[in-house]
């Protein structure tokens, strides 16, 4: 690392945190600071939502998996199937319903329908999982920073923490948005220049192909999940990852609460559109680099001798250190950084969000100065909290990391359920609701403790139909007392209405599923 690295580096964050001070002027209301007031455009909507999904840790972890990790390769590929397919779910049926709302967060939805109960507890989940998985993503992503800086990894933990918690606390949602497209942009470029320099390194990308190991260039694995031994089974991953998808773009506030700052219903769904069709490229190129440092790694064995045979993961970090030359090393840096804020930005601003919005604001009558400071209080504390515990995480195993995704995996297709029920069947009641989700939770922890012979990529779809099953079945035993508000059913008519609304737009994302299945079968499947 140089001076001009360093100096890159810095220029970045005080560019990020004096375009924030700018973004923030003007906030008079929570609204503003948690949702931009709801105007903001769709195009910086999606990408903001994509880079959130693009963390550090997908920058380094997705190329180490194509070229090092064992049963690792292009089947990576297979985690976006299900992409386009679950935004079909959630342009019908989820975010343009809460967009109507008006809604800030999306478990406000569950108290209108159900009752405060049903609220409370989805939204302490959401805290709790939420808090814990981004204070280990801080940690993981300040491990492989330490390497890149040549420093401790208190010094990139507190970098990370503090430049993030001040252009966030400044500008709120505005800053987390615009940022993240900066952000995005940023990566692309690093993305795009790993991928030139690996190339010029082995004299073109005939030779990369020829290197690079045949078995490790298979993209699709045939195999259902289901009492077979296949570590990226194609339909649990299809199917389970309709479910997954549509949980996460829909009903987890720290992405749907986007698309909840956009101006209208209609550039919600362009939003979502977006990232529908645009991830899979993006993931394409993660794969492109992992076979391009990979065959790098192949072919030079002192490159090799630098990434550690229990750490596949700092494959791309070496890279950036011992191939590139200064400068683009400061680039490539600060676009891991950019990755790294730009999901804890996001993390910061929900959890905020769900803190003021769902507790704080039921059981206290403040003004809307007051709220828009102790927002911006809590935004820190939230901040001072994922900073604190990322400091004692400690040395994190990819089985720990691989329980972090079970976890998410054992809740998110109840979660789904509970606003699936309440959005589409007038008949489910509080209590029922209730027995739902414990009953599909309570399911999917049964499959993990008992070490059932089906891969957790199911649970997403298991705990989800559990839960309306059960929620339905109890629904009759205790009926909802009070008459249901039409207003927060979708009626079959709307529905159709919706649908034929959108039509063109699903049309759009069944052919687009339908060509990355093809791609992915004349990559190597």
């Amino acid at each position: 690392m140089g001076a001009v690295d360093w100096a890159i580096i810095f220029v970045y964050i005080a560019v990020l945190i004096g375009l924030s001070w700018r973004w923030g002027r003007g906030q008079a209301n929570p609204t503003d600071y948690y949702v931009g007031g709801r105007q903001l455009p769709w195009l910086a909507v999606a990408i903001s939502t994509m880079a959130t999904q693009t963390s550090a840790i997908s920058f380094i972890s997705i190329p180490a998996y194509v070229a090092l990790k064992p049963g690792g390769g292009l089947t990576w590929l297979q985690y976006e199937f299900g992409v386009p397919l679950a935004m079909v779910l959630v342009i019908a049926v989820l975010i343009p319903f809460f967009r109507r709302l008006k809604l800030v967060t999306v478990y406000e939805y569950l108290e209108l329908r159900f009752g405060p109960p049903v609220r409370t507890l989805l939204s302490a989940v959401f805290l709790l999982s939420r808090g814990l998985s981004t204070g280990v993503a801080v940690y993981a992503a300040a491990l492989v920073l330490s390497v890149c800086l040549d420093k401790p990894i208190g010094f990139t933990i507190l970098l990370m923490g503090v430049a993030t918690v001040v252009y966030d606390t400044l500008g709120g949602m505005k800053a987390v948005v615009y940022s993240d497209v900066i952000q995005m942009l940023v990566l692309v470029t690093g993305l795009m220049l790993c991928i030139v320099f690996a190339v010029q390194d082995l004299g073109g990308v005939s030779a990369v192909l020829t290197t690079f190991p045949d078995e490790r260039l298979r993209t699709i694995e045939w195999a259902s999940g289901i009492g077979d031994s296949a570590t990226t089974p194609f339909w649990a991953f299809l199917l389970g990852g309709i479910f997954l998808y549509a949980s996460y773009y829909g009903v987890d506030q720290s992405q749907a609460q986007r698309e909840l700052s956009a101006p209208s219903v209609e550039e919600c769904k362009r939003s979502l559109l977006f990232n529908g069709m645009a991830r899979f490229p993006l993931t394409l190129l993660y794969l492109g680099l992992g076979i391009a440092v990979g065959a790098v790694y192949l072919h030079f064995p002192e490159f090799r001798a630098e990434v550690p045979a229990d750490h596949p993961d700092y494959l791309i970090p070496e890279f950036i250190l011992y191939r590139l030359p200064v400068g683009v090393k400061g680039i490539l840096i600060a676009a891991l950084l950019a990755a790294a804020m730009s999901s804890l930005d996001s993390a910061l601003n929900s959890l905020s969000a769900v803190t003021l919005r769902d507790f704080i604001e039921k059981k206290w009558r403040l003004s809307e100065k007051q709220l828009l400071r102790l927002g911006k209080l809590t935004t820190v504390a939230w901040g001072g909290v994922i900073t604190f515990f990322a400091f004692y995480v400690g040395q994190i195993s990819e089985t720990v990391i691989e329980a972090i995704n079970k976890i998410g995996s054992a809740f998110y297709g109840p979660i789904l359920a509970a606003f699936l029920a309440g959005i589409l069947i007038k008949r489910i009641s509080l209590r029922g609701v209730i027995i739902g989700i414990l009953a599909g939770v309570g399911l999917n922890l049964t499959l993990w403790l008992t070490n059932a012979p089906i891969h957790w990529m199911w649970w997403n779809l298991f705990g989800c139909v559990m839960s309306l099953a059960a929620a339905y079945l109890a629904s009759l035993f205790w009926p909802q007392i009070a008459a249901v508000n039409r207003e927060y059913l979708l009626t079959g008519r709307r529905l159709k209405v919706a649908w034929s609304d959108s039509a063109k737009l699903y049309w759009m994302l069944l052919v687009y599923f339908g060509v990355m299945v093809l791609v992915g079968i004349a990559i190597g499947g």
